[in-house]
């Protein structure tokens, strides 16, 4: 299937691009660029020359499309992902065969034949680029532009669908190696881990001396295409018992724990740092893999929790009816007022604890770090008052935290619930909170002192 790209449309649209008073030499320049991509990845699509020229050919596209400003490449993925689709009438006549076999003995046939005309053209490009030198490293930019463009060009959402599948396959976690990163780690990876760390920002090499200390852990997975590039990586802080403070956690003046007393592992920071692979989850398999690692290096460890953020919880109780005290209360900073925290404690435990468990969307909570920890078997343990007084954290929760318990014996149990009806597993404690937040909210009583 030929290309038939209109270039002279594809060109007036990325002129839109340039601000006034830029010199039209540029905007030809992208025009040349387009025809020289459209010409290339037609041929790759064909396997023009044969598969050796075509994968030289995907090889030089990269290159190619790194040359383009972000109009030209907008109109580059246009043309791979409307021009190189399937061939409508050969999919109606495969359907067609397809349901009229089924029940029959040419069932299987016409069903591979229907895949068959299902596969489209750019897939081969996508596969073709895969295999290059650093093709799948441009893979992940090029599905992390896509997923930014995809709200205003629709016509991307199947090319933006082939490349997760391929993906998918690629970073599947049976590829993925585990890692232990520490002070002696190359300098690369460490300001990687500082560049991406998306839940405790890190502030100097003092504070990440600190993360990589006797007493602290830090694991990430990596590709064996991306050597270099830690996918998602955690933290981990070895402790006596379960922790609530993460600022504490985190204090670069604290003495080094000594390990031989650790009863307790502390996930307090999982980050991902690949945009293109969005909605690939290995996360989950990270915590279980890690939990294994300390298990065996540290046999008297008794408890594997997290200290996580509540993301969602001010937005969401900002859209709640709640007295009008109440709503006062919540735009003051009670970091610096002990009566004011101590009065707002009990009606924000018990609402944090009903949002956590009970606020719901198709089924799933709506807070994204409970809807990770709980879609992988753990259950809501306890919530931490003024867990996190940085900026960001009274922002985002008001300053509490929650712990997140994996109890070996329970995730399967919990697991299974949660995927066959959202149910949230909930420690005693938490379970009676959620309640009191539950009727605060239903029966629209003034918030106790």
């Amino acid at each position: 299937m030929a290309i038939v790209l209109d270039t002279d449309s594809a060109f007036r649209r990325i002129k839109k691009w340039f601000a006034p008073g830029e010199t039209p030499g540029s905007a030809q320049s992208a025009s040349d660029l387009l025809r020289t991509w459209n010409r290339e990845v037609d041929a790759c699509a064909r396997e023009q020359g044969g598969a050796i020229a075509a994968r030289t050919r995907a090889a030089a596209l990269i290159p190619l499309y790194g040359q383009m400003n972000a109009a030209t490449r907008a109109e580059a993925l246009n043309a791979l992902a409307v021009q190189l689709k399937p061939d409508p009438a050969s999919v109606h006549v495969a359907y067609t065969r397809y349901r009229e076999a089924a029940g029959g003995e040419q069932e299987w046939d016409a069903e591979v034949q229907l895949r068959e005309a299902m596969q489209s053209p750019r897939s081969a490009v996508v596969r073709l680029l895969g295999s290059a030198f650093g093709g799948v490293r441009f893979l992940v930019a090029l599905r992390a532009e896509i997923l930014d463009l995809i709200k205003t060009r629709p016509q991307l959402l199947a090319l933006e669908a082939e490349l997760a599948t391929q993906l998918a396959d690629w970073f599947d976690v049976g590829f993925l190696e585990l890692r232990r990163i520490g002070w002696e780690s190359p300098a690369h990876i460490l300001e990687k881990l500082m560049q991406y760390e998306a839940v405790h920002e890190i502030h100097s090499w003092a504070d990440m001396k600190n993360r990589l200390d006797g007493d602290r852990r830090v694991y990430a997975f990596f590709h064996p295409r991306l050597r270099d590039e830690p996918l998602v990586f955690v933290e981990v802080a070895l402790t006596a018992d379960i922790a609530g403070n993460v600022q504490l956690l985190l204090d670069e003046s604290a003495p080094v724990f000594d390990t031989r007393r650790a009863r307790a592992a502390i996930f307090y920071s999982i980050s991902s740092t690949q945009a293109g692979l969005r909605g690939i989850s290995f996360g989950n398999f990270l915590l279980k893999r890690v939990v294994e690692d300390l298990k065996r290096d540290f046999p008297k460890l008794e408890h594997f929790v997290t200290l996580s953020p509540i993301p969602g919880f001010a937005s969401w109780l900002a859209k709640q009816a709640l007295p009008q005290a109440l709503k006062d209360a919540l735009v003051t900073d009670w970091r610096a007022d002990d009566k004011l925290a101590a009065e707002m404690r009990a009606p924000m435990m018990s609402l944090a604890a009903h949002y956590l468990r009970d606020a719901k969307h198709k089924g799933r909570p709506v807070d994204p770090v409970a809807r990770f920890h709980l879609g992988n078997g753990a259950r809501l343990e306890r919530l931490n008052w003024l867990a996190d007084v940085s900026d960001k954290g009274m922002k985002q929760s008001h300053g509490l935290m929650v712990n997140y318990y994996y109890d070996p014996d329970d995730i399967e149990r919990n697991l299974e619930a949660f995927d066959a009806d959202g149910t949230v597993a909930s420690s005693g404690r938490l379970g009676r909170l959620a309640q009191v937040g539950q009727r605060m909210l239903e029966q629209g009583q003034r918030v106790p002192a």
